[in-house]
């Protein structure tokens, strides 16, 4: 039987490989296993199943449907492909028990998955996902709703009678759309007439924008919006190279930025009016200043181990406590839980708000986006430019390196031996190890330009190694990149 682990999101696999239906009904049965027994008050709303665009999405999320509902739970089944966010916001507008997302977000088109949104409506928290872990292990086998005093105990066996419930298929996108379109000021937009390329890399944010813009008169060109299961070219994963087209077009229709979501629009990327590609690290940066400059609302700030050093000056510039989490929006939501939250975000892109949803949502930060621009009168490329002349010049890379396990856990062990003290020509002046091996290096600074730092960090659930580097040019990003592959492939 193929193990199934759990990464920072969920699971996902290689389609008809280990992402099988024969999986996506155990993975569906520890699920609604874990809601028998820990959501038993939601449970007369059930839970919500959405999927994106990927090869048999839908299926799947029937299948998930239908075994959630022969457990007894009612199902909410997403009529269309839908937006990640979107599920989570109308899990927690309807009282919802959980949500379920077939999706495998960025990866390659081969590669399919599903995620797990909890009660509140955001990422699951590590306690959830381990307990959902814990099911899938025991090999569970619903048996549908808690019994009373007066029933006698079921069993999963045969002689376990439970009732089908309902699945109901259901338009998720209206509640969502009118939701952040009410967080943003599109009003403001609309006069500030911008213009706007937009681009949902054949994902399932496909329309969404669009539509909005169309109903509020905002300027706009939009590109990759057909449903193509193969993402021809690309990986649906808003970083270059993979947004080169999208800066072709900012260029060629003289956009004033350009607006970029992931293959189930929980997150987003941005290009310039120069068609210079702007990465999450500072679409981060925008929104988080211009939230404590013009908005002023209360609350601390959270990011991911492997995010820009910028945030850390901004917040410090406004006196707003600085959370560092793991890697995984998880972690951040799980934060939103407990303290109040102003922002949150990670390198991947997704950035959440503890007033809206404890959750990543690309559509809603596309939107806010363009809100800052037009409070501050400014395309996307000056807001950027402002804020490195204010904090310092801040540079970020990443290679994803596809190595056997063997490598890439002695890349891991070497990383935090206490032995190794310099990478390439710099010496290590410290290390962090929260989530994978951090260096910060004696690398020059140039000014108050970024600290200079390596993280080695080592997937759960892929042969491969994700090498970040942060810097005050790109130049130097570049050469301490090519200083950690050479560090990792050379045992």
């Amino acid at each position: 039987m193929t193990q199934i682990k759990f990464g920072t999101d969920g699971w996902r696999g290689l389609i008809a490989d280990d992402f099988t239906f024969d999986n996506v009904r155990r993975v569906a049965g520890a699920i609604a296993s874990y809601l028998l027994k820990h959501e038993v008050a939601a449970l007369g709303v059930g839970v919500i199943v959405g999927y994106d665009t990927r090869f048999l999405s839908d299926r799947v999320a029937s299948a998930i449907a239908e075994v959630i509902a022969a457990a007894g739970i009612p199902v909410l089944l997403a009529n269309d492909y839908v937006p990640t966010p979107a599920v989570s916001y109308n899990v927690k507008k309807l009282g919802a028990a959980g949500g379920v997302m077939v999706t495998s977000s960025h990866n390659p088109w081969n590669w399919n998955g599903v995620k797990f949104k909890a009660k509140f409506g955001g990422s699951a928290t590590p306690a959830i996902m381990k307990s959902i872990e814990d099911e899938l292990d025991d090999g569970a086998v619903p048996s549908g709703r808690p019994p009373t005093p007066s029933q006698k105990t079921r069993t999963s066996g045969a002689s376990a009678k439970i009732p089908v419930a309902k699945i109901e298929e259901v338009d998720l996108k209206p509640a969502y759309v009118e939701a952040v379109s009410q967080f943003a000021d599109l009003d403001l937009i609309r006069r500030a007439n911008f213009k706007f390329a937009i681009d949902s890399m054949y994902g399932s944010g496909r329309g969404v924008l669009t539509k909005i813009f169309d109903a509020h008169g905002i300027r706009h060109v939009a590109i990759r919006q057909e449903v193509n299961p193969l993402f021809p070219g690309i990986n649906p994963e808003p970083i270059l190279p993979h947004v080169a087209l999208l800066q072709e077009t900012v260029v060629k229709e003289k956009c004033h930025a350009g607006l970029v979501t992931d293959g189930d629009a929980d997150r987003i990327g941005a290009v310039a009016e120069d068609g210079s590609f702007v990465d999450s690290h500072k679409c981060f940066a925008v929104l988080l200043n211009w939230l404590l400059v013009y908005k002023k609302w209360p609350g601390d700030v959270v990011r991911a181990f492997n995010t820009s050093g910028m945030i850390d000056r901004i917040a410090a510039k406004h006196g707003r406590r600085l959370h560092e989490t793991s890697i995984g929006f998880k972690y951040i939501a799980d934060l939103m839980m407990d303290h109040e939250i102003l922002i949150g975000g990670e390198e991947s892109g997704g950035i959440g708000y503890g007033r809206f949803l404890p959750e990543r949502d690309g559509i809603l930060n596309a939107l806010l986006l363009a809100n800052v621009m037009a409070e501050e009168k400014k395309p996307l490329g000056q807001l950027v430019a402002d804020l490195q002349r204010e904090f310092g010049a801040h540079y970020y890379g990443r290679r994803d390196l596809h190595i056997s396990d063997e490598l890439k856990d002695s890349a891991i062990r070497r990383a935090g031996d206490p032995l190794t003290t310099t990478l390439g020509a710099y010496s290590i002046l410290r290390k962090e190890n929260r989530d994978g091996v951090k260096f910060f290096l004696d690398a020059p600074k140039h000014g108050n330009g970024a600290d200079p730092w390596v993280l080695f960090r080592a997937s759960g659930t892929e042969r491969m190694l994700r090498c970040y580097v942060e810097a005050a040019t790109p130049e130097l990003v570049e050469e301490i990149l090519e200083n950690g592959e050479r560090f990792v492939k050379h045992a």
